[in-house]
């Protein structure tokens, strides 16, 4: 049962109406029934789990849109990712049990399907793990988390050679500073900068530009609260060409564009699609390459912005939707999504293809699968740059067949699940 948020004001209010309601309906009754709704402000998440028992599974809207904001602001391609797996048009997320597999490592279960990628196990007890330890051992009752087309093409099959020349498996660089510019301001907007703090390193800054009544109250609040970011805030119109071309946009690593919720909805997603815009203008007239993730209120205006080539859209609505559509089919993905946005824990990441494998060799994806897993990662896919621009992909591969031959290039990226 899916409760659908009202258009009213009050919209919390009659959805904890409404799973009271089918709580009352369903006394009694022993036939199990999955029920999914979707909260927008964070306060009301007690109460309206409280209504809807414990066969509900709430989603916290402000703080999933908030970290999927700041996660695909930090790696371009992210949201792609995250669409495909949630829009039932590709591969998906299932919980598969698999007898023959029982008793080998997680390591070796990496490797066991070669149109199907693993990410991690579902503990007897119910427990999900994301991409756990390589030498963690399958028990007769754990289930597999894998990405696959169906679930009934979750079939093993004999691995494919591994290359093992081929592999470099090399660390991660060190964290640096990173700049962001913050252009609008809305309800999740405080949210976004706290969950930003989790992921950049100390001395980071956030440059807010925004013309809204809440920003200077709620920023002057969140100077106390963050660890690893100095806030600055300019009050102004950040869709103004003028105030763009004073913020020296090509000195900044990322750049969020707020969707405001001061206006309506096409007025605050029209100057949005005028934002995007400048800053593409500006990109090509400078040769900077901007790191740009924008947000919209009403998914029918996606394709408008799609001529601005940004390949990162967070229509928080649409992913939202998708994801109760997810959790009513298989309750169990409440808590594998609620871990993969999670700052702690594994999370997907879009890493340099030549700290996996040597660039410019004819491979396979299993050659990648296992560079990935002496990481302490999970392959799950690749992105090849001279595609990053092609909609609707944007050169995202996910689950690719693991015997078929591929070379990645410098540019390229490798999908991952990762600790960091």
């Amino acid at each position: 049962m899916i409760i659908l948020a009202s258009a009213e004001a009050d919209r919390d209010a009659l959805l904890i109406k409404s799973l009271l309601a089918v709580s009352k309906s369903r006394e009694g009754q022993t036939k199990e029934c999955h029920i999914v709704g979707c909260v927008s402000d964070p306060k009301n998440l007690p109460a309206a789990q409280l209504a809807g028992g414990r066969a509900a599974r709430l989603i916290d809207a402000t703080d999933v849109a908030a970290r999927l904001i700041v996660q695909t602001c930090l790696q371009s391609g992210l949201s792609v990712v995250y669409t495909d797996l949630l829009d039932f048009g590709g591969d998906e997320i299932y919980f598969h049990h698999e007898p023959a597999l029982v008793g080998a490592t997680y390591g070796h279960a990496l490797h066991g399907f070669r149109t199907s990628v693993v990410i991690g196990v579902q503990l007897a007890d119910g427990r999900i793990a994301l991409n756990p330890p390589s030498d963690y051992r399958i028990q007769a009752n754990d289930r597999l988390i894998a990405i696959s087309e169906d679930d009934d093409t979750i079939v093993p099959m004999p691995p494919a050679l591994v290359s093992q020349p081929a592999i470099i498996a090399q660390r991660d660089p060190a964290p640096v500073r990173k700049r962001t510019l913050v252009l609008g301001w809305n309800n999740r907007a405080s949210s976004v900068l706290l969950q930003l703090d989790h992921y950049v390193p100390p001395g980071s800054e956030v440059h807010v530009v925004a013309r809204h009544p809440d920003a200077p109250r709620n920023l002057d609040r969140l100077t106390d609260e963050v660890h690893n970011l100095v806030l600055d805030f300019k009050e102004d119109d950040s869709s103004d060409r003028d105030v763009l071309e004073s913020l020296g946009v090509g000195t900044f690593d990322h750049i969020i564009v707020l969707c405001g919720d001061d206006v309506d909805a096409q007025v605050a997603d029209s100057r949005t699609l005028v934002t995007l815009l400048h800053l593409r203008d500006m990109e090509q007239r400078s040769g900077a390459q901007l790191s740009i993730v924008s947000e919209m209120a009403d998914d029918r205006n996606r394709t408008l912005a799609q001529v601005t080539q940004a390949d990162d859209f967070i229509v928080s609505e649409k992913l939202l939707s998708l994801m109760m559509t997810q959790i009513s089919e298989n309750p169990h993905l409440s808590t594998t999504f609620t871990q993969l946005f999670d700052p702690d824990g594994s999370e997907i990441y879009l890493k340099q293809a030549e700290r996996y494998v040597r660039l410019g060799q004819t491979i396979n994806f299993q050659t990648v699968v296992e560079a990935a897993r002496l990481r302490g990662e999970s392959a799950i896919g690749y992105r090849a740059a001279a595609r990053s621009h092609d909609a609707p992909s944007y050169g995202i591969t996910l689950n690719p067949d693991k015997a078929m031959p591929l070379t990645l290039h410098r540019g390229d990226r490798v999908i991952v699940l990762a600790e960091n």
